[in-house]
């Protein structure tokens, strides 16, 4: 279960992984189920909904929900939602409304999720109980406690995406989230006074996963740790580390119906195509040698947009060629300061503030080099995007930057695998010394390319995680059901696992036990076992369609 998936809602990088995954897990032949909030847009674009029965109200919710199941709409993953007019059906997006305030209500929002999903895992609902309940990030964090609660037995996996998001809200409201009295205190979700969801998830989930093997070691640290790395550290027996995969199919310039041209690691005529129409997109004068920069982010201080704000002034007084691309939003003073660069250097600077898809795509297929400075970063897609189409990274060596990107090193030839540039610190010198490296290694041509290549030959895919994740999902369950993930794995070439960038990163992987715990997410449960009847009761009887559903 989770609060976002693509294409049904998105707002970052968590709704690209968990539908990323549900595909993963479903083509290793595991049952997959999404639980998320039935937006409107959710509503809108899931296909072939069909009620499925009432879920009580939630604490502190006067009315029922109403529990819709159908399908993605481009593809045959299984999506459930939770349909609470007073909660969901609203303007805005998932958690903000339409002036971009977080709604007011959020905490109790995302709490209806949680009472419904252990509802669900319960046995409540007409949908069949799930083998494994799997929770991303804060918006699930209290899943795992209300299902131990319940005394539901059915395991549960939290997986942290950003620790610094935490869901923290008022102890005052926690009788009006339904957060049980025995675990209000410093040894339950009570967090510097307050009731903290992810801190719910880490502590009650039978096992805990983060999204890259450095940020696993990262958020055991103080400086990474957001004030939980002692609890962290307190359950590093059930910390796992796996990696986020890409949609390889929808990211893949080979094939991207989006570009003008397509192109490929040995075809690559397209990608100058592709800088052209960049260039002409974004006001940038058409030049194929000007070194093009581009930015894809949030404009914020985790970021550190304001950084690369004052580095790319000082780099573009220095440079009379370079250009830069800019696509993002974010914090008010960063947008108009990108604004006023834009208008000092008309021609060479462009800036579309907010995001749109196909633009996304046009950025990483026509920029030469991708700047992404980053405080901390849990996993980091938009660098693997870039070198997905051939852009050459300029990023922080932190969290999983450092797993994916490796270092073209100092002395002019490119190391084994290098696809990229990592520079340390978080001052305008520290980014500004590497965009310099990079642009002048981009005055060698020959040596550009290796690095451009290598990216593209990158194995990024679901592939590989997808496997630990089921291997996980086998080790929480038992008898059949066990045996049922551990077959699916079985049927599956174990080749890709050795491809993936995880293992560049194997040296620096947290020495974690395998398992899973609760939390919110996309819902989990074994393959079919087709000789066994669905559970039937009242609220089956009549409606064949999704009798035999599984949900996690």
């Amino acid at each position: 279960m989770a609060a976002e998936a693509v294409p049904l809602a998105k707002t970052g990088g968590l709704g690209d992984a968990v539908s990323g995954l549900a595909s993963a897990l479903q083509n290793r032949g595991v049952d997959v189920t999404v639980l998320m909030p039935a937006y409107p847009q959710a509503v809108a674009s899931a296909r072939g909904l069909r009620q499925m029965g009432e879920i009580p109200a939630p604490p502190g919710c006067k009315t029922p929900s109403r529990l819709l199941c159908g399908r993605f709409p481009d593809s045959d993953v299984t999506v459930a939602l939770v349909d609470n007019e007073s909660l969901f059906d609203r303007a805005g997006g998932p958690y903000v409304d339409a002036s971009g305030r977080d709604f007011a209500d959020n905490a109790l929002r995302f709490a209806a999720l949680s009472h419904a999903a252990a509802h669900i895992a319960a046995g409540g609902t007409a949908l069949e109980v799930p083998h494994v309940v799997h929770a991303h990030d804060w918006h699930a964090g209290l899943t795992p406690l209300l299902m131990r609660e319940r005394a539901v037995k059915v395991p549960s996996v939290q997986t942290i995406h950003n620790l610094a998001f935490q869901g923290v809200f008022p102890m005052e409201q926690a009788d009006e989230l339904g957060v049980p009295a025995t675990a209000r205190g410093a040894d339950g979700v009570e967090f510097w006074g307050q009731v903290s969801y992810l801190k719910a998830g880490i502590l009650f989930a039978d096992y805990v996963t983060t999204v890259s093997h450095s940020y696993a070691r990262e958020i055991l640290t103080p400086r990474f740790g957001h004030g939980l790395d002692g609890l962290l550290v307190s359950r590093r027996d059930r910390l796992r580390a796996i990696p986020n995969g890409i949609d390889a199919q929808a990211w893949n310039p080979a094939s991207d119906a989006s570009l003008p041209k397509t192109y490929s690691a040995t075809k690559r005529r397209g990608k100058a195509v592709c800088k052209r129409s960049l260039q002409t997109a974004f006001g940038l004068a058409i030049d194929a040698r000007a070194p093009l920069l581009v930015h894809g982010s949030r404009l914020t201080s985790q970021k550190m947009a304001e950084v690369a704000l004052e580095a790319l002034a000082v780099l573009l007084s220095e440079n009379a060629q370079l250009q830069v691309a800019v696509l993002g939003c974010g914090e008010a003073a960063i947008e108009q300061g990108m604004r006023a660069l834009a208008a000092r250097y008309p021609g060479r600077v462009g800036v579309h503030i907010g995001y749109e898809e196909d633009l996304a795509h046009l950025l990483h297929a026509g920029g030469d080099m991708l700047l992404h400075g980053s405080r901390f970063e849990p996993f980091g897609l938009t660098p693997v995007y870039a070198m997905r189409y051939g852009t050459v990274p300029i990023a922080s060596r932190v969290g999983g930057m450092i797993d994916t990107v490796r270092d073209m090193g100092l002395n002019g030839t490119p190391v084994s695998g290098a696809t990229g540039f990592l520079f340390d610190g978080e001052t305008v010198s520290d980014m500004a010394g590497a965009i310099r490296r990079a642009v002048a290694v981009y005055e060698q041509e020959p040596v550009w390319q290796v690095l451009s290549c290598n990216g593209m030959r990158g194995e990024f895919s679901w592939d590989a995680s997808g496997s630990e994740y089921v291997q996980m999902y086998a080790s929480l369950t038992t008898g059949a059901v066990s045996r049922a993930f551990a077959q699916t794995e079985e049927a599956v070439s174990q080749a890709a696992a050795a491809m993936h960038p995880s293992a560049v990163a194997a040296a620096l992987a947290v020495e974690v036990t395998a398992g899973v715990t609760a939390g919110v997410t996309p819902a989990v449960t074994a393959p079919r076992e087709r000789t066994r009847k669905p559970r039937r009761t009242p609220a089956t009887a009549g409606n064949e369609l999704f009798s035999n559903m599984k949900l996690a």
